[in-house]
């Protein structure tokens, strides 16, 4: 969490604004530890974060926190930036949620008027990295949401898988590693969002190149209830047979095991490996191994 606050106040400097003063501590206000400006502002001025990774919100919990902001209103502040708009007579202030997509969907949902909310100005950028941080942070985000976000913070703003790592303190190999999830069949991306398989699961089927081997072992994972470690053997597995078939195929290999099988009289199979690889010959009984062996040395 120390990299991660640390990261972010580099990004965003400090502004100071009028308002009612708030204090929170470091574990409920993760995104900043200092105090802000604290304004009441009308849901209705408040439009949603085009950046906001979070696509799905379990409606469950919405409507525990839907109860709990009844009871005891809204204990930690969005934040928003302002906009000016323009009218016929005078302006009229709008407001970009950038953190707080839940307490707000929950307050519509509680009837409130008006929310408490932090003002702070903002790049794009710094709204998609805003909204990622604080969702990581405070209420886990499914992977495949993540990897979303991974990839417009990549192809939106250029930055490199390494950058985004430093940015939300996480090791550019979790960020490469999560953003393939995004190579998935649409099936199981859809699993890993609905929790019925896991960000784990996802990574071992991404490690596949055959689209048509990852369903096939989609579908393994549901209907056997297989956890993450009997799937990765199961991987090991495909990819053994595939690299077997691949030598079969190989017509060089296949030439000389069909050479072989007619010397000898019997089957012959050949395996290879990354490094070398083994011969294998059938035999009917003791008697039948000594006459192959006496061709062998002869």
């Amino acid at each position: 969490m120390q990299n991660l606050g640390k990261g972010l106040n580099s990004l965003i400097p400090a502004k100071s604004a009028s308002g009612r003063d708030e204090s929170f501590p470091r574990i409920s206000q993760p995104l900043r530890a200092r105090k802000e400006s604290v304004f009441d502002i009308e849901v209705g001025r408040i439009s949603s974060n085009p950046f906001q990774p979070r696509e799905d919100i379990d409606q469950r919990e919405l409507v525990g926190l839907s109860e709990s902001i009844k009871e005891h209103g809204i204990l930690q502040p969005l934040i928003v930036t302002k906009s000016v708009k323009d009218l016929s007579r005078g302006q009229e202030a709008q407001y970009t949620l950038i953190a707080g997509h839940r307490r707000l969907a929950a307050a519509k949902m509680a009837g409130l008027k008006l929310v408490p909310a932090i003002i702070r100005d903002s790049t794009e950028q710094q709204k998609l990295e805003l909204a990622l941080v604080e969702n990581i942070q405070r209420t886990d985000l499914n992977a495949i949401d993540r990897a979303r976000a991974y990839k417009r913070l990549h192809d939106e703003f250029d930055l490199t898988h390494d950058e985004i790592g430093r940015k939300i303190g996480k090791s550019r190999e979790v960020v490469t590693n999560t953003t393939r999830l995004l190579n998935l069949p649409l099936e199981v991306q859809k699993a890993i969002q609905g929790g019925r398989i896991t960000e784990g699961h996802g990574r071992m089927l991404a490690g596949i190149k055959s689209e048509q081997t990852q369903k096939a072992l989609f579908l393994e994972i549901i209907k056997n209830n297989l956890n993450v470690r009997q799937i990765e053997q199961r991987v090991r597995e495909v990819s053994i047979s595939a690299h077997r078939r691949k030598v079969f195929m190989d017509p060089e290999i296949k030439k000389i095991a069909s050479d072989l099988t007619n010397y000898f009289g019997r089957k012959i199979q050949i395996s290879r490996r990354a490094v070398g690889g083994r011969v294998i010959i059938e035999f009917s009984d003791k008697d039948d191994l000594e006459r192959m062996i006496k061709r062998i040395i002869k």
